[in-house]
């Protein structure tokens, strides 16, 4: 195989991703004005679904245009030799490889971000404004852009370099190095994400003491789950959509409530959320995901170990000198089939940890308060109750609504 039938299959793989993508889009929007399902009536009144419709139509058109353009984009890139000139200039700059990978992947990252502002400002202040769902100000806005840049810089430059530096000094070795880091890397931040990073972006405090506390306090005893940190972080200042999340393990596990979740359920609806959150707990879902994404990711460094030397990468991509950082990004391009197949057996073992987790929480607290909050919550993020089957299967890492609705009330 020589270097153009290499640059064909990768721009294959990009075309046909495309399309299979628009085209799943296209049947999930087909559906968009479906009646709804029986089992979910109570959820929507013929206003708030509407609404619901207009707000998917929205999505459907903006997506499109979109990806449209990510596509052309990414395309022209490629059939004009853009990595060729951006290489040229991170060598201009130095002679170093780990000093040419940082000043290479922060053109490109710089360059991607400049490029995808406009549709992400489109996406916030127009399309979330119009249909009530944003309250980010245009100062929080800027100062998330920056914060992200920043730790982009300090924290994924800090990591590439590691990387290349692994493989300049071990070379075919270098994957085992690079694994053993990320796998240190990646337990850590699970540990401390809510204490390290939330507090770059959003205020969060201790739940206040209060009939709320009390009865997630009590279940939490009911069910032998030590749950000692509970906290509200202030979601509203971005938007407002609710959530709710457990991170951390061990000492460090704690759960987070978003302030919208709070005002949006009952409180009865709120422990329901939490019981099926300890479900996944409860279940060991949590380390069965950390370690299957730490073996994903040992098996992908593994196989780009077999790959990355062969100078074939980079001439693929139109760089005529051979290096790591060129390899890296031609070798993600040829990889995404392979990871769009993990990806769908991921979401298939996440849809049944779903049920587990919804299943947990109906035998040790209530099915109907669950099912309520999903509802509640269905109906004030103006989802979409009747996506087309090969959409989920392809999508979703959630059964759907009414999935959960007909296995909770079985």
């Amino acid at each position: 195989m020589n270097a153009q039938t290499l640059f064909y299959i990768i721009i294959g793989i990009i075309i046909l991703n495309f399309i299979i993508d628009k085209v799943l889009d296209a049947l999930n929007a087909k559906q968009y004005n479906d009646p709804i399902p029986k089992e979910l009536e109570d959820v929507y009144d013929a206003e708030a679904y509407k609404k619901s419709q207009a707000y998917k139509k929205t999505n459907y058109k903006f997506g499109i245009l979109s990806s449209l353009f990510s596509l052309l984009l990414t395309l022209g890139f490629l059939l004009l030799d853009g990595f060729e000139y951006v290489d040229n200039i991170a060598r201009s700059f130095s002679a170093n490889p780990i000093l040419i990978a940082l000043i290479f992947f922060g053109i490109i990252m710089i360059g991607s971000d400049i490029i995808a502002t406009p549709f992400s400002v489109y996406k916030t202040f127009v399309i979330e404004e119009k249909f009530g769902f944003n309250k980010t100000t245009v100062n929080t806005f800027i100062l998330d852009k920056i914060k992200g840049l920043l730790m982009t810089v300090i924290i994924g430059g800090g990591i590439l370099a590691l990387i290349v530096w692994f493989y300049q000094v071990t070379q075919d070795q270098f994957w085992l190095y690079t694994w053993g880091f990320v796998t240190v890397f990646t337990v850590f931040t699970n540990l401390f994400y809510s204490r390290l990073i939330v507090p770059l972006f959003n205020k969060q405090k201790p739940l206040e003491d209060g009939s709320l506390r009390d009865k997630i306090s009590e279940y939490a005893k009911s069910v032998g789950f030590q749950l000692d940190k509970i906290f509200v972080i202030d979601g509203s200042k971005r938007s407002t959509k609710a959530n709710a999340y457990f991170s951390g393990f061990g000492s460090e596990k704690r759960v987070t409530l978003y302030d919208t979740l709070v005002n949006d359920l009952d409180e009865e609806e709120i422990v329901a959320v939490l019981a099926h959150e300890v479900g996944h707990y409860k279940k060991k879902h949590i380390i069965f995901n950390l370690a299957a994404s730490l073996l994903l990711t040992g098996l992908t460094l593994y196989i780009l170990s077999i790959f990355i030397s062969n100078p074939l990468l980079s001439n693929a991509l139109g760089v005529e000198i051979p290096s790591f950082h060129v390899g890296l990004i031609a070798f993600g391009l040829l990889y995404a089939p392979i990871s769009e197949l993990t990806g769908l057996m991921m979401n298939h073992l996440s849809r049944k940890f779903e049920y587990q987790a919804d299943d947990y929480a109906k035998n040790t607290y209530r099915a109907e308060p669950l099912l309520s909050s999903l509802k509640k919550l269905s109906k004030n993020s103006l989802s979409n109750l009747t996506p087309h089957p090969a959409y989920v299967f392809m999508h979703y890492s959630h059964p759907t609504l009414l999935q959960r609705a007909l296995n909770l009330k079985k």
